[in-house]
């Protein structure tokens, strides 16, 4: 995909943050947008601030399995053609292993992993179809490194990443026409500390101040990175200067980054 011009562009979560700014810089480009959140009116206010030639929005819940597949079915039936889709919806949790309910450890995966896997394999034959197609699946820094009291986000993340690399390597060994980059976002300046769940003894207010110092990215800086690996073809897109710092670090060190990581948390997440 080397221009996106006319392009029919699917975009997860795109009521807020990262979603949101793609939606705005993909319209930018001359896309077509078929935008979903969960949050009615972010979406709304999305799709108003995009000025794009053709946007249309629809509600999705990406935990739900039946529901991605009807919306693949309903965005190409729409749009008669899909070219890119963006899995990008997901939530947080920070709670130990110990004190994490299952309930909690569930929605963590139901959202952030098996959200992006029916994602993928739901528009996947709509991608083909098209003859210039690309899946974008939204991973994160903790799915390079594993994190103190992230297990669960680090358990749904680490998954995408092999998942989506997995399906690169399959899309060029068939030769079928579609790419596949996995995004590893660093802190980003978003709502999704705000919005996370948290084990019962964690300190929320400390943890989310803790997060917003650490975050360096805007969603717009996040947007462009993304949208550059896309037009570049790029196997893993890293969103950040923390991005670039954690991938260094883990390709440097392999396993003997934990008590790096180890002790940067007893500072910063046990408070």
């Amino acid at each position: 995909m080397k221009e996106l011009n006319n392009k029919v562009a699917v975009v997860t979560g795109a009521g807020s943050g990262i979603g949101r700014a793609l939606a705005k810089l993909l319209a930018a480009r001359g896309c077509r947008l078929a935008l979903s959140d969960v949050n009615e009116v972010g979406l709304k206010e999305t799709a108003e601030s995009c000025g794009a030639k053709e946007v249309r929005t629809y509600l999705l819940d990406v935990s739900d399995r039946d529901a991605i597949y009807a919306h693949a079915d309903q965005v190409a039936k729409d749009f008669g053609q899909v070219n890119l889709i963006i899995n990008n919806a997901g939530v947080a949790l920070s709670a130990s292993v110990r004190e994490m309910t299952d309930d909690d450890f569930k929605w963590v995966m139901d959202i952030d992993f098996w959200g992006v896997a029916h994602g993928t394999r739901a528009f996947l034959p709509h991608l083909i179809a098209s003859g210039d197609g690309h899946v974008v699946n939204v991973s994160s820094v903790f799915g390079l490194i594993g994190v103190p009291k992230q297990s669960a986000y680090n358990a749904a993340k680490f998954a995408v990443r092999g998942f989506t690399e997995a399906l690169r390597q399959e899309m060029q060994v068939e030769g079928q026409p579609v790419a596949v980059s996995c995004v590893h976002p660093g802190g980003i300046r978003t709502n999704i500390a705000n919005a996370a769940r948290m084990g019962k003894s964690e300190n929320a207010d400390a943890q989310r101040k803790g997060f917003d110092k650490l975050a360096m990215t805007t969603p717009e800086k996040a947007a462009e990175t993304i949208v550059k690996g896309i037009l570049r073809d790029e196997s893993r897109i890293l969103v950040g200067p923390d991005a670039w710092g954690i991938d260094a670090l883990n390709r440097l060190l392999g396993a003997a980054y934990q008590p790096l990581v180890a002790r940067f948390s007893r500072k910063n997440l046990y408070v």
